[in-house]
């Protein structure tokens, strides 16, 4: 049976951010947390050991496999800022043209720094999400 890695944990928000090295990335951190905390009115929770997500749905796939995810949410990792958004949302691409600086993966968008990337072009992305997940997913 496979076991979900990344689960909401009850560690500290906080705690993970402060224990992050650099102090832009720190700063940044910070930034991210306020704007994800105001766009989305949820509480910011820790997922597995590094990601800071946002509210959760549950999922599940064609093949029978399920979990918990949260709606949004990021990682200051070493390298890049790691944003996630919804994975499978064609419309996030339009949005993306106009955010800034950045790179993408399946469902991670990469950043250097906040400075990089048009907020309100973020906080769209992280509604358009949510809105897509929410009619994917919905709640029973």
């Amino acid at each position: 049976m496979y076991e979900q890695k990344t689960k909401e944990t009850d560690a500290s928000v906080i705690e993970f951010i402060e224990a992050v090295d650099s102090p832009k990335k720190r700063e940044d951190a910070y930034r991210l947390l306020d704007i994800f905390t105001e766009t989305t009115g949820y509480e910011a929770k820790m997922w597995g050991p590094s990601i800071i997500g946002f509210g959760s749905y549950h999922y599940v796939y064609k093949t029978g496999h399920e979990g918990d995810a949260p709606l949004v949410g990021f990682s200051p990792r070493k390298a890049k800022t790691s944003l996630y958004f919804a994975p499978g949302d064609t419309e996030r691409e339009a949005l993306l043209a106009k955010f800034g600086k950045h790179t993408t993966g399946k469902a991670c968008v990469y950043i250097n720094k906040v400075d990089d990337i048009d907020i309100e072009v973020l906080q769209q992305l992280i509604n358009q999400s949510i809105t897509f997940l929410r009619k994917t997913y919905p709640e029973n």
